[in-house]
């Protein structure tokens, strides 16, 4: 097939927008990377911007590494990630798969209370004081229980569930089966697209934990690794330190390394789900 000159104009400037929004993706990452193992002398040399730095050193990453908190900070945020993503996947969709059958009695008067909440919620100090009576201080569960499910997850996965072919419930209920195993059966396997977006929502969340964790969180064993590691970045950049650190490792090569260590672990699933998480979106996508 034969193109015009206006059709070879057309795709050149297509491919040259695709260009620039991938330069402007991949710029910020590389930028990232390059200041965390940049050292000081070189910062200095090409005025505090640097992409291809001609010398590197770790010792940003040793920074954070060396102290004795990283790994059991590390195993805090798996943990909550893994156990609260599995818990918030298990609520919110035995949550929505009722509200999405319009036959459930009481229906409209549910939907209204849990958007209810998108407007208002309970406050910071009840929500405390709800927790401490629960005894969840100083507990890793702290970090997962008050957030079991969220509102605009719910309603995504409802809304899914509502755009599956009806025909389908209906057969399996002149099979004789229940709703618990229709549920089970039938929904929870044609659900993995959905599934997998909103547990990325969820994951996502609970590896950025923090505001949660310096909340109800005390015990220095229990804190999860975006506290620590704010922790030690906020001892390393003290008046009192950073005269000596600067003079081999400047402050903006240790903010990056927290940012790499911080992120590298979702950059590195996020291809696996990317498939179903696109997919997700657009079926689970509220109608207006």
């Amino acid at each position: 097939m034969v193109m015009s000159v206006k059709e070879k104009w057309f795709l050149g400037l297509v491919y040259l927008l695709l260009s620039l929004f991938a330069v402007s993706i991949v710029f910020p990452l590389l930028y990232v990377v390059s200041v965390s193992v940049t050292p000081y002398s070189e910062l200095v040399k090409h005025g505090g911007f640097v992409i291809i730095p001609s010398a590197a050193t770790l010792d940003a990453y040793r920074i954070f590494l060396s102290d004795s908190l990283i790994p059991s900070a590390y195993k805090v945020t798996v943990f909550i990630t893994v156990v609260g993503t599995a818990v918030n996947l298990l609520l919110t969709s035995l949550m929505a798969y009722p509200l999405s059958k319009k036959f459930l009695p009481g229906r409209n008067v549910l939907l209204f209370l849990i958007v209810f909440t998108f407007l208002f919620n309970g406050g910071i100090i009840p929500t405390y004081l709800i927790v401490k009576s629960t005894g969840l201080i100083n507990s890793v569960w702290s970090m997962i229980i008050p957030l079991a499910v969220t509102t605009y997850n719910l309603l995504i996965m409802k809304t899914f569930f509502e755009n599956l072919p009806e025909s389908l419930y209906e057969a399996a209920r002149i099979d004789g089966a229940g709703e618990l195993r229709i549920f089970v059966q039938l929904v929870l396997p044609l659900s993995m697209p959905i599934m997998a977006t909103i547990g990325l929502f969820y994951a996502v969340n609970h590896w950025n934990e923090f505001f949660q964790a310096i909340m109800y969180i005390n015990d220095t064993s229990k804190k999860p690794l975006q506290v620590v590691l704010r922790g030690i970045l906020s001892s390393a950049l003290n008046p009192d330190q950073m005269a000596s650190l600067e003079q081999t490792l400047p402050s903006e090569s240790l903010q990056m390394a927290a940012v790499i260590l911080t992120a590298l672990p979702i950059l590195v699933v996020y291809p696996f789900v990317q498939k179903y998480f696109t997919q997700g979106v657009l079926l689970g996508s509220v109608k207006g």
